[in-house]
């Protein structure tokens, strides 16, 4: 059986203790850590490191990966979209010919379940503010969604069974859905129709700046459980203060780094756990980190 040399795991990865155990047997020596390390101590971690192993919250420079000369497998233990949205420097490693992996499909439920969660609270006021000052059902709620991946789908699915209207924004068209009931709109027609809307969309990409905020206008929810903001800071600040029945509902994913400019603002409904941190959770991003550096130990990748 192959084995690394030396595995790394950077950062609190998320994966569980049985995991742990696995990654041990595949590795002659493993070292696992749980904070956030700055840059030269990611630096000083992997020194002699042929397999590393990072979460989503803690940046690889291209510095880094130069400075780990032995290192020849990296295995994000999140989703990887492409070199734009990756806080690993993807260009860098493929440069240098070291294959980086990402895993998918591993937090959606929870997520939904938090979306689902998140709007009933705040339609019913249950043990928090209640919307517009009536409580009312989901049922005939105009709902947008931009981006229209997999989570996307999966909340329109759920959506749909309580009877809300379900508009979309996407890159592409997407008509096997738009058969199913979904409507596309360009995003300023849809963020003028709906009154909540919901982004799944790349870290780093904030779509939502003040224009379309001014679309958006008053009396509207926004959801996001992306990696980080989808939306400019400011322009997302102003918009809650211009209505009092204007809110923002998101998970820790969902606020990133914005904790400190967004939390204690009125209307920002925030819960600081990732709704992808549940045990079925753990477990699928564990078994998918755990496949893909088993592919490169067979050299399948």
């Amino acid at each position: 059986m192959q084995k690394f040399r030396h595995l790394v795991a950077v950062d609190q990865t998320g994966i569980n203790q049985n995991g742990i155990q696995r990654l041990q047997a595949m590795s002659q020596q493993a070292d696992f850590y749980c904070d956030l390390p700055d840059e030269q101590t990611v630096i000083d971690r992997l020194q002699g490191a042929d397999c590393l192993l990072v979460s989503y919250k803690t940046p690889i420079s291209g510095r880094a990966i130069r400075a780990a000369k032995d290192l020849k497998y990296i295995g994000m233990c999140c989703s990887l979209y492409g070199p734009d949205s990756a806080n690993v420097d993807i260009r860098t490693a493929q440069e240098l010919g070291v294959p980086v992996t990402g895993i998918f499909d591993y937090g959606d439920n929870g997520v939904i379940e938090y979306e689902l969660s998140a709007l009933i609270q705040l339609l019913h006021g249950f043990g928090g503010p209640l919307y517009k000052g009536r409580p009312r059902e989901l049922g005939g709620l105009k709902v947008g969604i931009i981006g229209l991946g997999t989570v996307g789908i999966l909340l329109a699915d759920a959506l749909r069974y309580f009877g809300c209207e379900l508009y979309y924004y996407s890159r592409t068209r997407k008509p096997s859905q738009e058969e199913r009931g979904l409507t596309y709109l360009p995003l300023h027609q849809l963020l003028k129709t709906c009154d909540a809307v919901s982004t799944h969309l790349p870290r780093g990409l904030h779509l939502l700046d003040s224009e379309a905020f001014s679309h958006f206008g008053g009396g509207k929810i926004l959801l996001n459980t992306s990696l980080g903001p989808t939306f400019e800071i400011e322009a997302l600040k102003n918009w809650l203060a211009a209505d009092p029945d204007n809110y923002y509902l998101c998970d820790g994913c969902g606020m990133g780094t914005a904790a400190d400019q967004l939390q204690g603002i009125r209307g920002v409904l925030y819960t600081q756990q990732g709704s992808g941190a549940s045990i079925q959770c753990t477990q699928r991003l564990t078994d998918k980190v755990i496949a893909n550096a088993q592919k490169f130990l067979d050299g399948a990748l």
